[in-house]
Protein backbone atom coordinates (compact mmCIF):
# COMPACT_ATOMS: atom_id res chain seq x y z
CA UNK A 1 0.00 0.00 0.00
CA UNK A 2 3.01 2.49 0.87
CA UNK A 3 4.66 1.59 -2.10
CA UNK A 4 1.41 2.59 -4.58
CA UNK A 5 0.75 5.87 -1.93
CA UNK A 6 4.99 6.93 -2.37
CA UNK A 7 4.22 6.86 -6.51
CA UNK A 8 1.60 8.69 -6.12
CA UNK A 9 3.22 11.28 -4.24
CA UNK A 10 6.09 11.42 -6.37
CA UNK A 11 3.85 12.23 -9.08
CA UNK A 12 1.57 14.54 -7.40
CA UNK A 13 3.53 16.45 -4.55
CA UNK A 14 6.03 19.37 -5.31
CA UNK A 15 9.50 18.14 -5.07
CA UNK A 16 11.23 20.83 -2.71
CA UNK A 17 14.93 20.08 -3.19
CA UNK A 18 14.74 19.87 -6.72
CA UNK A 19 13.47 23.60 -5.71
CA UNK A 20 16.69 24.20 -4.02
CA UNK A 21 14.46 24.76 -0.84
CA UNK A 22 16.21 25.78 2.29
CA UNK A 23 14.80 23.49 5.04
CA UNK A 24 15.07 26.18 7.82
CA UNK A 25 13.16 28.96 6.10
CA UNK A 26 10.51 26.47 4.93
CA UNK A 27 6.64 27.26 5.65
CA UNK A 28 4.65 25.20 8.04
CA UNK A 29 2.60 23.76 5.11
CA UNK A 30 6.04 22.94 3.42
CA UNK A 31 7.26 21.20 6.18
CA UNK A 32 3.86 19.03 6.52
CA UNK A 33 3.96 17.63 3.26
CA UNK A 34 8.21 17.16 3.65
CA UNK A 35 7.35 15.43 7.07
CA UNK A 36 4.55 13.32 4.99
CA UNK A 37 6.44 12.16 2.33
CA UNK A 38 9.51 11.22 4.46
CA UNK A 39 6.84 8.84 6.34
CA UNK A 40 5.38 7.26 3.46
CA UNK A 41 8.64 6.59 1.67
CA UNK A 42 10.20 4.82 5.17
CA UNK A 43 7.03 3.49 5.59
CA UNK A 44 7.39 1.58 1.83
CA UNK A 45 11.29 0.98 1.95
CA UNK A 46 10.16 -1.38 4.90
Amino acid sequence: MYKILAKINKVLLPSFTKQGLDISKAKKWQMAIIGYRAYVTKRALK
